[in-house]
């Protein structure tokens, strides 16, 4: 029952719009209904200016870090400290094994990201999940979202791109994820690169519209 309901915690967490109700508080309007449609920090600073873009890419990124705190709290797992890594025997809170909680808490990742893309209070329209996915592995693969963010500012201020920087940071992160692990084995590798790989997915699906005006040429740069 307490993993059911770590997810679902996680979930809501993802689902408070936070650039919606920051573009309706300050200019009216819905943000879903300009730009690209969606509820991100991108979309936000084209409608309300590049302090309001901020504000919501870090409290997009704050509900994913958050949501990941939260189920490591509720199984007593060490998130903030992936060097440290208990038998395979040892339990966690709930009668999981500390292999099973960290699953979960991979689960709850996911949960959080598909909550912002998919929001019971928008009618499952939201954003693309890139800032809450940066939130979540802030604390699941620090090192590893580290290298992602800096193909990510590369490639942005080559091609002024922001939606080709999510996307290759977003394939990058699997592969980042097992170069450390390859360097410092954890047992957290598998639930981890899971939701890497589920995250990229989901971000990669989010930006299919992106990624057609990319192809003809016809793509909004950050300016």
């Amino acid at each position: 029952m307490r993993p059911l309901l770590i997810i679902v915690i996680a979930y809501l967490l993802g689902s408070i719009p936070f650039g919606y109700l920051i573009v309706r508080a300050k200019e009216g309007g819905d943000i879903r209904s300009c730009g690209s449609g969606g509820t991100g920090a991108t979309n936000v600073s084209r409608r309300a200016g590049k302090s309001a873009g901020v504000i919501t890419l870090v409290l997009d990124a704050l509900k994913g870090a958050a949501a990941v705190i939260v189920a490591g709290w509720a199984f007593g797992v060490p998130v903030w400290q992936s060097h440290i890594v208990p038998p395979v025997e040892t339990l966690a809170n709930g009668g999981l094994s500390f292999r099973q909680a960290y699953w979960c808490i991979a689960v709850a990742g996911i949960a959080v990201i598909i909550g912002h893309m998919f929001p019971v209070w928008l009618g499952f329209r939201g954003g693309k999940g890139v800032a809450t996915s940066v939130g979540v592995f802030l604390i699941l693969a620090p090192s590893a979202l580290a290298f992602a963010g800096l193909i990510f500012i590369a490639i942005v201020m080559v091609t002024r791109y922001v939606s080709l920087g999510s996307i290759v940071a977003a394939i990058s992160m699997p592969v980042f994820i097992w170069l450390v692990n390859s360097v410092s084995q954890g047992l957290e590798f598998g639930p981890v690169v899971m939701a890497a790989i589920v995250g990229s997915l989901l971000i990669i699906f989010a930006h299919r519209a992106n990624i057609r005006r990319l192809l003809q040429g016809s793509e909004s740069k950050f300016t």
